[in-house]
């Protein structure tokens, strides 16, 4: 139950905090950005079985990767993607935790 409740609070809340800490002027707009770093478990259902609670993502699914990670990490340098780069950054840093309690 404590791993649910690390992993989803990283996905949802964490994204949350940030935006209203860091992203004053715009913490809507950020929020629901950050929120959408979620959209990466997509390449979840290309997975067989599609849910296994078992299994640690990174590494395992495509946009999970170590090739994709590296590309999320070099996005925050980079002002138009910064954003983004941060939430699938949150995103991966959910995963790992998740993997790092199985």
């Amino acid at each position: 139950m404590l791993r649910h409740f690390i992993h989803y609070g990283i996905h949802f809340l964490v994204p949350i905090l940030i935006a209203l800490l860091f992203f004053k002027e715009n913490k809507l707009r950020v929020a629901i950005i950050l929120l959408l770093g979620i959209v990466i478990d997509v390449d979840h259902l290309w997975a067989e079985p599609l849910f296994d609670p078992n299994r640690c993502s990174i590494g395992f699914h495509p946009l999970h990767s170590y090739w994709a990670i590296l590309v999320y990490a070099v996005l925050p340098f980079f002002k138009p993607t910064r954003i983004i780069g941060l939430a699938l950054l949150i995103h991966i840093a959910a995963d790992t935790m998740d993997c790092l309690l199985i």
